[in-house]
């Protein structure tokens, strides 16, 4: 799987050491390279890529104005890449893939390559069902009904059952079933299991792809929870309430997610 990559940055040094980090990713293809916004819009709608690296601040249009050309099209996935760390909550509000700090760095760039072959495969595979769909409606429409169910099937299979999480200089391999709950702090994760807390960099919205919904809920803004790890329901006056976890500790249950809390009184 290549991945077709745009660069842009108004830097042309800027854009010369990521083509050099970049050298060492043999599946990433870059296929043009942009000093500016207007130039950066023209070229994705034209070759429409996979990746673009995006610098933030440029003259003219900078980087958050590029992805807001994109609204009439489907877009690319987004990287950032700034000096400024203070883009940051504003660049995953815009579904950035990542955002790295200048200059980057080799282990950064890695991670985010990682993320961004994990949502190109999530999201071809999406596409190939979609076709198989198409082509069983046209020559055999008799296996449709037959076909949904399998559909279904491969969908449970996509979710994620390892988990790499690198904190504190060392990979962990975290069983997905083990996770207690998790917590969002700015555009980290903070994932719990019975015996141990780690630091995940990614945002609540991408690892929520990565969860199979039937076992993990969001409970709250900020919040996800692993269902099978409930033990009891705890009401609260102002219409909230707790969930009690295997391990003791409670989560609050906002009240926009009661409907989470349903599936336990019924």
């Amino acid at each position: 799987m290549t991945i077709r990559t745009i660069l842009v940055d108004d830097e042309s040094l800027a854009i010369q050491g990521m083509q050099l980090r970049l050298e060492a990713h043999e599946d990433v293809e870059i296929i043009e390279t942009c000093q500016n916004g207007r130039e950066a819009i023209r070229a994705i709608k034209t070759h429409k890529p996979d990746l673009v690296f995006l610098d933030i601040q440029m003259p003219g249009f900078d980087g958050f104005s590029v992805v807001q050309g994109m609204m009439e099209i489907e877009p690319p996935l987004f990287i950032f890449v700034t000096a400024y760390s203070d883009h940051a909550i504003r660049a995953f509000e815009a579904q950035a893939v990542d955002y790295l700090m200048k200059p980057v760095e080799p282990d950064r760039l890695a991670d985010a390559l990682e993320r961004v072959r994990l949502r190109l495969s999530e999201k071809r595979q999406v596409q190939e069902v979609e076709r198989l769909r198409e082509v069983l409606a046209e020559v055999a429409p008799q296996a449709m009904s037959d076909f949904a169910p399998e559909e279904d099937g491969h969908a449970s299979n996509r979710y994620e059952k390892l988990i790499n999480i690198k904190d504190r200089g060392q990979i962990f391999r975290v069983d997905v079933d083990s996770i207690e709950r998790i917590d969002a702090a700015g555009d980290y994760m903070c994932i719990y299991t019975a015996d141990n807390s780690l630091i995940l960099r990614e945002t609540m919205k991408d690892l929520e792809k990565r969860l199979d919904p039937r076992n993990f809920q969001r409970v709250h803004r900020s919040t996800i929870v692993n269902l099978s790890q409930v033990r009891q329901v705890k009401p609260h006056t102002n219409g909230e309430c707790f969930l009690v976890l295997e391990s003791g500790a409670q989560v609050k249950v906002s009240r926009s997610y009661r409907d989470v809390v349903a599936r336990f009184v019924h």
